[in-house]
């Protein structure tokens, strides 16, 4: 949701009372964008902003009458930081081990120590090329959540994938030499990882998630990827004993 009006329409959506509240804040962003779209409010430590967490998530901020909404990029000129860019990321970030991996495709290259969770759709161009680079990544896990959102025929190629015998050998066949034959028809978690992936917001893909839980939106050549990988598994949570 990108917000595209004027400061003086921006301004008549929200006045309101001369405070308010969150109740009044939630009711103000319902009233503008047409429906209840505030999952947050936090107060923030600069010049009495609010930050607003829409249901997209997208990062808005007001004040603490709801008399506008700022929509753009807070930056801290202390410590030369985007704060929106910073808060976004945290709030993109996902526990791995809360994730639902039998639900996933199970890859494994190498000793299989590092992490990386994919959300991909068997028509993306840009999961065919990620799927054909990442032969060369040595010692990870993958697990490949089918994500079919982008095209018709997308649900019963994830299914054909899925019920076939060795998933992972038929998800690179397909991938990569465009071969995939019509397998046995079989239980599928494709509902569920549809519904998963709404709730994390993801809108394109492939969506990465790495082992400190960071989110990666669209492809990475390589190189970029094996950075991220490598920094991911040192900052990843300790686990514990």
């Amino acid at each position: 949701m990108k917000f595209a009006l004027s400061a003086v329409a921006l301004a008549a959506a929200f006045c309101s009372t001369a405070y308010a509240g969150e109740a009044e804040i939630r009711k103000a962003v319902a009233e503008f964008v047409g429906q209840e779209a505030v999952l947050s409010i936090t107060r923030t430590n600069y010049g009495g902003l609010y930050e607003v967490v829409m249901d997209s998530g997208e990062l808005v901020y007001t004040d603490d009458q709801g008399s506008f909404i700022l929509d753009g990029q807070l930056i801290d000129l202390k410590r030369k930081v985007n704060v929106t860019s910073e808060r976004q990321a945290a709030l993109n970030k996902v526990n791995i081990g809360d994730l639902p991996l039998d639900q996933a495709i199970k890859t494994v290259r190498g000793n299989g120590k590092r992490t990386l969770v994919t959300f991909e759709d068997p028509n993306c161009g840009y999961c065919k090329k990620f799927v054909s680079e990442a032969q060369q990544l040595k010692d990870v896990t993958i697990y490949t959540f089918l994500y079919p959102i982008l095209s018709p025929d997308s649900t019963e190629k994830s299914k054909a994938i899925w019920c076939a015998k060795d998933r992972a050998v038929t998800w690179r066949d397909w991938m990569i030499d465009g071969k995939l034959a019509k397998g046995a028809e079989c239980s599928t978690p494709i509902d569920k990882n549809v519904a998963l992936g709404r709730k994390l917001r993801i809108n394109g893909t492939p969506t990465m998630f790495l082992a400190d839980g960071s989110r990666v939106g669209g492809f990475l050549p390589l190189p970029k990827l094996e950075e991220a990988i490598a920094q991911a598994e040192k900052n990843k949570p300790a686990r514990s004993k």
